[in-house]
């Protein structure tokens, strides 16, 4: 084996102690989150265990990580995100995101005329969702409200509640998607307050 990779493989234990420290997390915490027995995780950060993929894949899921930041791949890298545009039924969702775990943003775009008369299907799952319009008309079906959310404007819910979004009219909509984790929200809030009078 290469003395680079020696060094870089050294260089996994310290890394992996300091995460689980700076999350105050305990090598018994890890281990129920990640399934590796304890006794390896320790050998692991003691430098006494060489890292393999089966381990490190599921550490750097647990710290919230990408495995370059767990092996201390070169801070000169590229930081660009090199999106692959996903299109399905007409609409492109373009990732912006990298990160494994943890919030996960999107670009998305409804492409005009996708108002085709079918019935929205208001749909809940685990976890927390932010949007924000960068361009045209989003319709937002929230449990019992119907909002339209114009250029500029934000909404934030949990995703237990049935929701659905779609053009609010025949023109394209472009807006930004984020994604969390149950318990994991944006500090930014749109809060709905009911009529007054």
């Amino acid at each position: 084996m290469s003395d680079d990779v020696d060094g870089v493989l050294a260089g996994v234990g310290p890394r992996l102690r300091e995460l689980r420290k700076r999350r105050g997390a305990t090598l018994t915490a890890l281990s129920e989150a990640t399934g590796i027995p304890i006794s390896t995780l320790s050998r692991l950060e003691s430098g006494h265990r060489k890292p393999g993929l089966e381990l490190l894949l599921p550490l750097a899921r647990a710290h919230q990580v990408s495995i370059d930041e767990l092996v201390g791949a070169p801070a000169d890298l590229d930081p660009r995100v090199h999106p692959q545009p996903i299109t399905r039924n007409g609409v492109t969702i373009v990732p912006l995101t990298r990160k494994p775990g943890g919030l996960q943003a999107f670009k998305q775009i409804l492409p005009a005329g996708l108002t085709d008369g079918r019935d929205p299907e208001p749909r809940s799952h685990e976890g927390y969702h932010w949007l924000y319009v960068l361009k045209g008309r989003l319709r937002l079906l929230l449990g019992d409200q119907d909002v339209v959310l114009a250029e500029g404007e934000a909404a934030e819910f949990d995703t237990h509640l049935p929701h659905w979004f779609g053009n609010a009219d025949e023109r394209a909509v472009e807006f930004l998607s984020i994604l969390g984790p149950q318990g994991e929200r944006m500090h930014i809030k749109a809060r709905f307050r009911p009529d007054e009078s």
